[in-house]
């Protein structure tokens, strides 16, 4: 491939800035400098720039904590997404798998693997997706059937059986405590889900996605890289 497209790849800068950087003489190739910027290259090539080697990565891996108040995307004219939150030196092709509603936090994982998001979201393969939610009401045995029978929307979408854990209650200002988990992920559906039982969403933070937990060492706006035992156990 291109070299300007090689480093902008792997998050060196925009084309038109690298272009800049390779004319001015400040990027070598297997030891020899290189100013045209559609030199080829590949990804066994051994490419310094700016004093530092840029190391090819085919996919990257990122565990965010994404943080209320921040929007699920990968780019946005007018507001910060969650992979703004990334620190750079950051790729341009990274976007979330799946979404996170606006005021919910918790666990996302930011990639630029299509093959994974796909398997991870799709309801066919059956990921366990858990979220922590607090609630207006009382939950009861009852609301953890009605999750577990698979549940009916009140515009008539049907949900594939969810569990309900209930952590607490409390009568003092009627709210409920409650795990969530389920294998799929439309549009608000816990928010949805607890409101056809009457219930409303006061917080909601996604804990874990498949084998992978939220570190509890992330606070909300930081992110990490996904260890080789994590990626491994996302695509089993």
């Amino acid at each position: 491939m291109r070299l300007d497209k090689y480093l902008s790849d792997m998050g060196a800068g925009t084309r038109s800035e690298l272009k800049k950087e390779i004319r001015r003489s400040g990027v070598s190739v297997d030891g020899a400098v290189v100013t045209d910027p559609g030199f080829s290259v590949s990804q066994s090539s051994h490419i310094i720039f700016r004093g530092s080697v840029i190391a090819y990565e085919e996919f990257v891996y990122y565990m965010l904590n994404k943080p209320a108040g921040i929007i699920s995307a990968s780019e946005d004219d007018r507001e910060s997404t969650v992979v703004d939150l990334i620190p750079e030196p950051k790729r341009r092709d990274l976007f979330p798998v799946g979404r996170l509603d606006r005021d919910t936090e918790g666990l996302l994982i930011i990639t630029n693997d299509g093959a994974l998001s796909h398997r991870l979201l799709s309801p066919k393969h059956h990921v366990d997706k858990v979220y922590y939610a607090r609630v207006s009401g009382i939950l009861t045995d009852s609301d953890i059937g009605l999750f577990r029978d698979g549940l009916v929307l009140t515009d008539g979408l049907e949900c594939l059986p969810a569990d309900l854990k209930i952590l607490s209650v409390s009568d003092d200002d009627y709210t409920s405590e409650a795990e969530v988990t389920i294998r799929e992920g439309k549009f608000h559906q816990i928010k949805r889900m607890f409101s056809s039982i009457g219930a409303e969403v006061l917080y909601l933070k996604r804990l874990s996605m498949g084998p992978v937990d939220l570190d509890p060492g992330l606070a909300p706006g930081e992110s990490r890289r996904l260890t080789s035992e994590e990626i491994a156990s996302l695509k089993l």
